[in-house]
């Protein structure tokens, strides 16, 4: 019996023995599991975090951009309200000149030319009033300065007297030198024909051996000046017209035209030319034609 209860007590030693040895070992490793457990918690916590301040970084940044757009818009919206639009210049040249001037020299019709041209002419003298037309030309150009000042152009003028020597070639550099947009050469007409009435301006051809890529720019500038002209002073409309021989327009660098107001050797053109109350719808025909050219038309 007592060896039996010293059997039962050693079995029952043993089992707590290996009972215990296998708790302690299950109870290890729960532990670290549960250390494993806490450390990926741990990680996942911290990425999350990460993940947050990043996010706040980004909308930190958008929130910046935003801003810094908006003030540029605004800063952009300021700007161009205060920066004037480009001041356009024009070109003014009234054609011919005195007969005090001798302008009989020669020079090339255009660059490179071997035909040669007299350097300046008197032009045309009015049948039934007697006016000069280099004296008509002046006189226009300086009421369409005036005109054209007071709608913001700045206007050059090639001469601004009937004395002074300058050459058509001349002109044409000027107009340049000054970086004027646009060349408009103020004349008048005449012919043999003195039924023969009505205003027309002239443009190189595309076939000009000297200015044709100045054609399509020229003509449209031609055709504004044209038809807004006759349309103010009721002047018969013989619309553009192509001259590839002008020394004038040979030489310009920029968008050329010469407008022919009316002809002289026409009483009812030549009378209305003369007219102080008709020059003045004249240079508003004229002044409208270069606002149409540059889209300065006010709906």
């Amino acid at each position: 019996m007592k060896v039996k209860a010293v059997i039962v007590w050693c079995l029952a030693i043993i089992l707590l023995i290996v009972g215990g040895i296998f708790l302690k070992v299950n109870y290890q490793e729960l532990k670290e599991i549960q250390t494993d457990i806490n450390k990926i918690e741990n990680r996942m916590a911290d990425a999350e975090k990460e993940k947050r301040w990043e996010n706040a970084d980004s909308a930190a940044v958008d929130n910046n951009e935003a801003e810094n757009m908006k003030e540029n818009n605004v800063q952009g919206s300021g700007s161009q309200e205060q920066i004037p639009v480009k001041e356009k210049k024009i070109a003014l040249d009234p054609g011919h000149q005195s007969e005090n001037v001798d302008m009989s020299e020669m020079e090339p019709m255009g660059p490179g030319s071997s035909e040669m041209k007299a350097k300046a002419s008197t032009g045309t003298v009015g049948n039934t009033t007697g006016k000069r037309e280099y004296e008509l030309n002046l006189e226009i150009a300086l009421k369409l300065r005036e005109e054209l000042q007071t709608r913001g152009y700045e206007v050059i003028m090639t001469r601004e007297d009937n004395d002074i020597a300058i050459s058509n070639k001349e002109r044409a550099e000027l107009a340049a030198q000054e970086c004027a947009d646009i060349f408009v050469r103020i004349h008048a007409n005449s012919s043999e024909d003195s039924e023969v009435q009505g205003a027309m301006t002239m443009v190189p051809s595309e076939e000009n051996p000297y200015v044709g890529a100045l054609s399509a720019e020229s003509s449209r500038l031609g055709r504004c000046i044209i038809d807004s002209y006759c349309e103010a002073t009721g002047m018969l409309n013989k619309g553009v017209q192509y001259y590839d021989n002008m020394t004038g327009i040979n030489w310009s660098q920029i968008p050329v035209t010469i407008i022919e107001m009316g002809f002289m050797s026409n009483e009812e053109d030549d009378t209305n030319m003369a007219d102080a109350d008709y020059q003045i719808s004249m240079v508003q025909g004229i002044a409208d034609g270069i606002d149409e050219y540059f889209g300065n038309v006010s709906e």
